[in-house]
C-alpha cells in the first residue's frame, strides 16, 4: 500500500497541480510500475531536461486506474430490476483481482464498489448496496462485505471513508451497526455476538476522549456541551489538502480569507459526512471557503450513533454483560434527550444541525431531518411536522431534494440521492405517514426508470426538479454504476411487487 502524497512528495505536487488529469483522484489511484525510489530518481534526473513531457513520464512509470463497470453494455429492453441483478458481478471485486502496490488497501473478502471513478469500497454506500443484494439473495456477499469492515476495524481501528491509503484519517457515517442488524435479519440475532468486538471499536473511535473533555470543549469527534451532554461531530485528523482533490483544495485556500488548515479540516470533515459538499456546512451558501463542518453537531450522525448504542446494549445483553448493557442503554437515553434538546427546531418544525460554537441551530432544512424518524426517536407530532416540511420544501417531481438551496454543490438542489430517499421513505412509514412516503418512493422509482430507459444507466445522483436534465455540481462528472442507487431501487421495486 502506497501513500502517494507522502512517498512522491514534489512529484505528487507537480502532477496534481499541473492539471494533467481533469480528475485529481486519477493519479492517487495509479499503481507504480517501479519502486517509488526508482521513479523519484528518474523524476529528479529528467524533470529539468529540455522537452520533458510530464504526461509521458507518468504513463511510463504508472498504471492508470480503470473505470469500474464502464465496459458493461446495458440491454435497455430488459426491466430495470434485471439490469440491476446483472450489474452485481460487474461491480464486485474479488480479493485476487485487487491491484496491489498502489493506494488501494487490499481486503480479504469480495466486495461491491459503487462504479465509475470509484474502484474501492465506500463505507456508508455499502449499507444501501446491501439492501439490493439482500433482495437478490446474495447473502454470502453481504456477509463478506461486513467481514471486510470487521477486518478494517481489527487492522486499522476504524472503517475509513474507503479502502485507500489517503482515506486513513477519516471515516464516514457510521452505518456498521445497521449492516450487522441487516445481516441479523437473515442469520438471526446471535450475529450481534460475532461482531460485538468491532461494534465496540466503532464506538471507541467516535467517542474518543469523551470522558476527558471539559464542558464546552470539542475534541476530535466529540463535543461536550456546556450542560454536560456529549454529542458528536464530523472531523478529520489531517488538516492538509485532500490528496484526491489536491489541486482544488490548494486553489480554494489560496483565494480564501481564513486559515488554510482550518479550511482543509472542514472540507475533510464534510467528506467524512458523505455530503461533500452542501450548503448545509456553509456559512454562505455560494462560498465553499465558508465551510464550518467541524463547528456543527449533525443530527444524522448522532442518530446513527444512537442506533449504535442501542445495538451495543442488545449485543451486551445477549453476551450476558448486564452492566455493559445498562451503560449503553443509559448512553442511548441521554443521547436521545440531547438530540431532542439541540437538534429539534420547534419553531420551524424540523430536525437540524446545531452550531455549538454559536450555541444555536443552523436553521437549515435538509434531508437529514428524516433521520430521527428512521430511528423512531421522534414523537408523532414531530414526525407530522417533518413530513409537512418535506412536502412543502423538498418534494419534487423526481423525489426528495437534499436541500432546497441551489448552491452548485452536489448535495444541494436540484439533486436527490438514493440513500436519503430510503431514509425518508422508511422514516415516514414508521409513523404511518404513508401518503408522503409513497409519493417520494413512486416519484423516485419513476425517475430512475426514466433515466434508465433513456440512457441504459443507473447513476450516482439525479436531478429531481427537472426529470429531463442530468444531475450536476460537485468535483467530478455524474458517475454510472451505481452501487447505492442499484441497492435502494431494487429494494423499493420489491416493496411495490415488481422486483
Amino acid at each position: 500500500m502506497v501513500h502517494p502524497e507522502k512517498i512522491f512528495c514534489d512529484l505528487f505536487e507537480a502532477i496534481q497541480l499541473s492539471g494533467l488529469f481533469p480528475d485529481s483522484k486519477t493519479f492517487v489511484d495509479c499503481v507504480p510500475k517501479r519502486t517509488p525510489e526508482a521513479i523519484l530518481q528518474a523524476w529528479h534526473r529528467e524533470k529539468s531536461r529540455p522537452g520533458f513531457d510530464l504526461k509521458a513520464f507518468v504513463e511510463a512509470n504508472f498504471r492508470l486506474p480503470k473505470e469500474q463497470g464502464t465496459a458493461f453494455k446495458a440491454d435497455g429492453t430488459r426491466p430495470v430490476s434485471e439490469h440491476i441483478s446483472s450489474l452485481w458481478p460487474i461491480l464486485t471485486r474479488q480479493p485476487e483481482d485487487q491491484e496491489v502496490g498502489g493506494s488501494l488497501i487490499p481486503l480479504p473478502h469480495p466486495y461491491v464498489v459503487p462504479g465509475g471513478r470509484f474502484g474501492e469500497i465506500y463505507y456508508w454506500d455499502s449499507y444501501f448496496t446491501m439492501l439490493g443484494l439482500q433482495v437478490d439473495g446474495h447473502v454470502d456477499l453481504i456477509r463478506s462485505m461486513v467481514d471486510n469492515f470487521a477486518w478494517l476495524f481489527d487492522e486499522v481501528g476504524f472503517i475509513p471513508n474507503g479502502n485507500r491509503s489517503y482515506f486513513l484519517s477519516r471515516s464516514q457515517p457510521p452505518f456498521f451497526s445497521l449492516m450487522v442488524r441487516l445481516l441479523g435479519e437473515i442469520k438471526g440475532e446471535s450475529i450481534l455476538l460475532r461482531y460485538l468486538p468491532q461494534l465496540e471499536k466503532e464506538y471507541a473511535f467516535w467517542m474518543n476522549n469523551a470522558e476527558g473533555a471539559g464542558r464546552g470543549e470539542a475534541h476530535r469527534r466529540i463535543v461536550k456541551l456546556p450542560a454536560g451532554e456529549v454529542l458528536n461531530r464530523y472531523f478529520d485528523d489531517d488538516p492538509t489538502p485532500r490528496p484526491e482533490s489536491y489541486r482544488e483544495d490548494v486553489e480554494l485556500a489560496k483565494n480564501a480569507s481564513r486559515n488554510a488548515e482550518e479550511l482543509w479540516r472542514d472540507l475533510r470533515a464534510a467528506c467524512e459526512s458523505g455530503w461533500d459538499f452542501s450548503s448545509r456546512w456553509l456559512e454562505k451558501d455560494d462560498d465553499l471557503s465558508s465551510i464550518i463542518t467541524t463547528r456543527l453537531i449533525p443530527v444524522d450522525l448522532n442518530c446513527l450513533l444512537l442506533h449504535l448504542e442501542q445495538v451495543l446494549a442488545r449485543a451486551q445483553a445477549l453476551a450476558g454483560n448486564s452492566a455493559a448493557a445498562e451503560k449503553m442503554t443509559l448512553a442511548a437515553k441521554l443521547r436521545s434527550e440531547a438530540i431532542q434538546k439541540y437538534c429539534w427546531d420547534a419553531a420551524k418544525g424540523w430536525f437540524g444541525d446545531f452550531n455549538f460554537t454559536e450555541g444555536k441551530a443552523t436553521g437549515k432544512l435538509t434531508a437529514a431531518a428524516v433521520f430521527p424518524l428512521f430511528f423512531k426517536m421522534a414523537s408523532q407530532e414531530q414526525a407530522v411536522a417533518v413530513a409537512e416540511n418535506v412536502k412543502a420544501h423538498l418534494l419534487k417531481p423526481g423525489g426528495m431534494l437534499t436541500t432546497p438551496v441551489h448552491s452548485g454543490q452536489q448535495w444541494d438542489a436540484p439533486n436527490g440521492w438514493a440513500p436519503l430517499q430510503w431514509m425518508a421513505i422508511q422514516g415516514l412509514w414508521n409513523y404511518g405517514l404513508h401518503p408522503t412516503a409513497d409519493e417520494i418512493r413512486d416519484r423516485w422509482v419513476a425517475l430512475n426508470e426514466r433515466v434508465y430507459r433513456n440512457t441504459g444507466k443507473l447513476v450516482e445522483k439525479y436531478n429531481v426538479e427537472n426529470m429531463d436534465l442530468l444531475a450536476g455540481g460537485g468535483e467530478y462528472p455524474v458517475q454510472d454504476g451505481f452501487g447505492w442507487t442499484n441497492g435502494v431501487l431494487k429494494r423499493l421495486l420489491q416493496e411495490i411487487g415488481i422486483a
